[in-house]
């Protein structure tokens, strides 16, 4: 069973109008539950089910939590998503609605993560929000739309967190022979988990996340998202909260979807023509989207950030 949707790609005459360059847009936010997670989740899950897994644990306050509880509702299976306490109230509710049970635990996704761990029975399977091979192949079928429609970009933009969407995305580019096509992948500063380890050489944990992009907030990213690094052309970007959040704004005015703060990092690029973009003459934004936010929330977030 497929649980993703093959979602549209479509010109921002808006962004377009911004400069000389064509931006398309994969409008992933329009998938079932707010997100690009479910492409690589839902292969997962569905896999598991396949070999005799009976229940589905993860940890996840955000978009993975919420794609886990959407495959075990379509794949008629129990699902438990153990969140930290920071978790919002409109994230626990909307986790409650697709039919999860919620467990509260540790005040970060780590301290989250490992009491998830202690839950696992012998026919659960442990859904991991970004660092699974099943992930990433999952992801890639979202590159594989882009071919399927003839399109070919000059470069893709996209958010990196904990590097799940970075590492399916170059799966897919790789598998398509899209070798030359180059990946930008931004993040918020406080949040720049993927910057660091490339500065570092290896992946390195972060203190502490303090960017309000709380959906790139792993503070340590995948080994596999610097593999990519080292075998496809991949430029890190790193921009301010405030920049991601005004990005979010202009994206529901000119698109009317609303987006998470992790999703206008990447859409910030574009709308603030990041000087990466130079010499690129058609290129993709992955909008990857996000359920947890709200309008109300983002505009606090941004007068925040505008006076610090």
């Amino acid at each position: 069973m497929t649980l993703h949707f093959e979602t549209p790609l479509m010109e921002s005459r808006a962004l377009s109008a911004l400069g000389d360059q064509s931006v398309w847009l994969k409008l992933d936010a329009l998938q079932p539950c707010g997100s690009f997670k479910i492409r690589g989740i839902g292969h997962a899950c569905a896999v598991h089910q396949s070999r005799g897994a009976q229940r589905f644990v993860s940890s996840s306050g955000g978009n993975a939590g919420l794609a886990v509880a959407y495959a075990g509702r379509r794949l008629g299976m129990p699902v438990v998503v153990v969140v930290p306490e920071t978790t919002t109230a409109r994230a626990k509710e909307l986790l409650r609605l697709e039919g999860a049970e919620v467990v509260v635990h540790g005040s970060s996704w780590q301290e989250a993560n490992q009491f998830a761990q202690t839950l696992l029975g012998a026919t659960d399977a442990f859904v991991h929000p970004f660092d699974d091979p099943l992930l990433w192949h999952g992801h890639a079928t979202l590159i594989d739309e882009v071919a399927h429609a003839r399109f070919k970009p000059d470069a893709v933009v996209l958010s990196v967190g904990g590097g799940g969407l970075l590492s399916g995305v170059v799966e897919g580019l790789q598998r398509n022979r899209w070798h030359d096509v180059p990946v930008l992948a931004v993040e918020t500063e406080g949040a720049a988990s993927f910057h660091a380890a490339l500065a570092a050489g290896h992946p390195v944990e972060l203190p502490c996340i303090s960017s309000v992009a709380t959906s790139l907030g792993a503070k340590r990213v995948c080994e596999q998202a610097l593999h990519c690094a080292r075998e496809h052309p991949v430029h890190s970007l790193v921009v301010s909260d405030y920049s991601a959040l005004a990005a979010c704004e202009r994206f529901l005015a000119d698109h009317r979807i609303l987006v998470e703060p992790a999703c206008g990092a990447a859409l910030s690029v574009a709308y603030d023509r990041h000087p990466a973009l130079a010499g690129y003459s058609k290129i993709l934004v992955i909008v990857c989207g996000g359920a947890t936010a709200t309008i109300d929330q983002i505009r606090t977030w941004a007068a925040q950030a505008g006076r610090a």
